[in-house]
Order: C-alpha cells, then structure tokens, then sequence
C-alpha cells in the first residue's frame, strides 16, 4: 500500500513545512494539500493559503517524496492554466506531481469570486472537457477543441511534463453515474469522497462497471481514499486502514489534524511500518 500525509493550508506557514519534513524524512510516499479559498466548517474567514503556490514551494524543499492536491476544484482555472501550473511543479520537482482533480463543489466560493458554479452535471461536463484538454496540452504539439464550455485553437504547451506521458491523473469523486465514468475513462487513481469501507467498494464496483463498458481494463486504476488521523484516534488506525485494505484500496492519503499538526503527523510517521504490514 501508498501512504500519503496531508496537512490543509488553513494551517500556519510554519507548520506546512514542518510536516512536508516529515512526510520526505519520514518515509511517506507523498505529501499532499487542499483547494480552497475559503476555510470549511462553521467558518468562512480563516486564514487559507492557494493550493499550487503551496506545491511549487514544496517541490523545493522536498526531495523524495510525491506531491499533490486531493483534489484541485477543476472550477476555479481554465484548464489551459491548470496544465501550465502542473507542469511547473512536475519540473520543479524533479518529476513527482500527481496531478489530482474533481468537479469542484463548494458553491459559497464561487459566490464570493463570481465564478459559474452551474448544475452538477454541468460541472460533470466541464471536468470531462477539462481533462481532455489537459492531456493533449500535455502530449501533443498543438490543441484545438471545441466544446460547450472550453475553446482552445492551435494552443502551444511547452514544455511537456517531466513524467511521460504525463503526471498520474488522480480523479476525486464518487458520483456513480457522472464522475466515476471520468475516473474510468481518464483516472490512474480514483479517490474516494469519503465513506465507509463498504461504501467504498461498492463506488468501486460501480467504477468497474464503467471500466467494462469503456473497454478499460479496472486493475489500471488504484483505489484511494482519505483518512483523518487526529491525536486522540490514533490507536485505532491500523485497523481502519485495514478495513479499507480488505476492499482494495491501495493508497492511503492521512489527513493530520487537531491543535497539533506537527506533533500528529510525526506520531502517524512513527506508525508507518505498522500500516505498510497492513498492505
């Protein structure tokens, strides 16, 4: 199994770093942020900082281990943007961004930015249009397309991603009918919207589905799923990330949190070779 460490950007500068320290030291496979530009829960108005600005820097003071967002709001850039702004961070890593995406949900954000949320399968539809664009930016000389809400003529992207044929596509989501046949038709890795482990599997399922009517074979695509790791509940995480393991999910992304971020994450580093025996 993959185990990534996440820390949201609503915490301090400080911290961020210290726990991309712990995850490159601390033997993590990746390392991971969030997409947002307003706080979640109660409250709207907390400090947040912006999601590829955070790559780029942990792309220098990282070394070893892959980085990514679980997952960029593909409403927020146009997709020509996007695929610049990954492909600078695959350069500037040395070739570990793993390039994570879904349809962008938070309808407040769009409010305050004035940005067209639309209907959910109107961003079904954008997504769709958006990683179609940005795997040819990354691969062929040129881009025309012609869509309902993206247009590109004769657009140039270089350079080309680090990793070839680009950067592993991570499609975040479980709607059943729209997002996992995205994930089935563009994924390397499907990550999960929450859920219990049967949940999980049964979104899984419903992935294969799709994968069969494609023509796509699923064991191309890894299963995800994220997990909060707080300081009081930490003793029982083997046995979750074993309920997860049982249903074939194959990475594992730990979201640190509680008052302590830094202190929590080096607590779960310490349990590492404990959850890969899991694996």
């Amino acid at each position: 199994m993959s185990f990534g460490l996440k820390l949201s950007q609503n915490a301090t500068i400080d911290q961020l770093r210290e726990v991309w320290r712990t995850a490159d030291d601390g033997g993590f496979d990746s390392c991971w942020v969030m997409d947002h530009f307003a706080t979640l829960g109660p409250h709207d108005d907390g400090p947040i900082f912006e999601a590829w600005a955070m790559l780029a820097a942990m792309a220098q003071l990282t070394t070893r281990t892959r980085l990514g967002c679980a997952v960029v709001g593909n409403t927020y850039r146009h997709p020509g943007v996007l695929a610049k702004m990954a492909v600078t961070v695959d350069h500037l890593s040395g070739g570990r961004l793993d390039f994570g995406i879904g349809t962008g949900w938070a309808e407040n954000e769009h409010a305050m930015l004035g940005l067209d949320f639309g209907t959910r399968a109107e961003r079904a539809d954008r997504l769709d249009e958006s990683l179609e664009i940005i795997r040819s930016l990354w691969t062929e000389p040129r881009t025309t397309f012609e869509g309902t809400h993206y247009r590109l003529r004769d657009a140039v992207a270089e350079p080309k991603p680090v990793q070839q044929p680009h950067p592993p596509i991570w499609v975040g989501g479980s709607g059943p009918r729209r997002t996992l046949r995205t994930a089935a038709r563009h994924a390397d890795v499907w990550n999960a919207a929450g859920g219990s482990p049967e949940e999980v599997a049964a979104s899984s399922a419903i992935l294969d589905e799709h994968c069969a009517r494609l023509g796509r074979d699923p064991a191309e695509i890894r299963r995800s799923v994220q997990l909060r790791a707080s300081s009081d509940g930490l003793a029982g995480l083997p046995g979750t990330v074993a309920s997860y393991a049982a249903v074939g999910v194959t990475d594992v992304i730990l979201i640190v949190a509680g008052e302590d971020p830094v202190a929590t994450a080096r607590r779960v580093a310490e349990l590492l070779p404990e959850l890969r025996g899991l694996g």
